[in-house]
């Protein structure tokens, strides 16, 4: 690789080396990256590595500083504050924004993808075309970083999905709102940060979320069951405003392509080894984590093949160009 700084070529250094070399001619520059998640949450984790990451490999040139729990933004107010450059990068659930662009549902319809490696396969099937929408926003994607398999937790038993039927059931995108209309539950649009209170004062005794919102939200406080049917496995994306990075100096642009590969990986490695401990600590705390019974699975089964239709039909050509390649992996 070869960089060229006032004029000098240098060749086969690192990023935070030719950075060291511009010297003065790289003005600091500081960013923020709102998130709304919990400090404490692998998501945040990662995102302080990755911004770390980031600094180290620019020698400073660059400084991430990340905003968890909300405290900048609200959930679906992020992408909107990095669109408009209030903020210059963020973290969002991709589905939050649905009705947007149906393609960034896709990871939420139930049972396309139930396991992590389908999952990746889903994400590599619809990520150009995720990025391509992205790019005609002002945005351009860093990385993506899995959840845990989505479950449904209550304070009573669920045999089938009639047992759901007129529960005040947590949604936070069209497809948890649709699921419930399907079951004859009640939607209540609760997001992340606002679930524990939500749960405590019951404005919400039903949802489908994943065992580390469980988690992060002490679920075990409120609710009682949860039946592990790893409906699906959503994403958070970080991204940046395309105009703040097209403002870098190639080698710092570079740094943070290589350190958002890097975050890549390593949170999708994160979401699995937390996914078990997740798990263990959700039965330390008194939950019942169940299988679900056969009933059950059917009827979600059902309410499955329906979400797939619905999503087909809203994302057209692009759509069946992401299953078809899905389906081809």
């Amino acid at each position: 690789m070869t960089m060229h700084f006032k004029g000098i070529a240098r060749v086969g250094l690192t990023a935070a080396a030719l950075i060291a070399c511009a010297g003065s001619a790289l003005a600091q520059t500081a960013w923020v990256l709102p998130s709304a998640y919990p400090p404490a949450n692998y998501h945040v984790e990662n995102l302080m590595q990755f911004s770390k990451d980031v600094e180290t490999a620019t020698n400073g040139a660059l400084k991430i500083t990340v905003h968890p729990s909300a405290a900048l933004f609200k959930a679906p107010d992020i992408k909107r504050a990095v669109q408009t450059g209030q903020a210059q990068a963020g973290e969002v659930l991709i589905s939050l924004h649905e009705n947007e662009n149906p393609v960034f549902g896709i990871d939420v319809v139930p049972f396309l993808a139930t396991s992590f490696d389908r999952a990746k396969k889903l994400w590599e099937a619809s990520k150009p075309t995720v990025e391509k929408a992205l790019d005609a926003q002002g945005l351009k994607l860093l990385y993506s970083t899995p959840w845990p398999p989505q479950g449904i937790y209550t304070k009573k038993d669920v045999n089938s999905t009639a047992d759901l039927k007129g529960l005040k059931w947590r949604a936070y995108n069209v497809g948890t709102s649709r699921i419930a209309e399907l079951v004859g539950a009640q939607p209540v649009t609760v997001q992340a940060a606002e679930l524990p209170q939500a749960l405590a004062t019951g404005v919400v005794d039903g949802l489908m979320t994943s065992s580390a919102t469980g988690v992060d939200s002490k679920i075990w406080e409120s609710l009682t069951h949860y039946y592990d049917t790893q409906a699906w496995i959503p994403k958070n994306i970080i991204f940046v405003n395309k105009a703040a990075f097209e403002a870098l100096d190639p080698a710092v642009q570079k740094a943070v392509a290589d350190a958002a590969a890097a975050a890549e990986t390593r949170g999708w490695s994160l979401a699995v080894e937390k996914t078990k401990s997740y798990m263990d600590t959700l039965k330390q705390n008194g939950m019942q984590v169940i299988e679900p019974s056969d009933e059950l699975k059917k009827g979600l089964a059902d309410v499955g093949s329906k979400l797939t239709e619905d999503w087909s039909k809203k994302a057209g050509a692009d759509g069946a160009a992401i299953l078809d390649a899905y389906k081809k992996m």
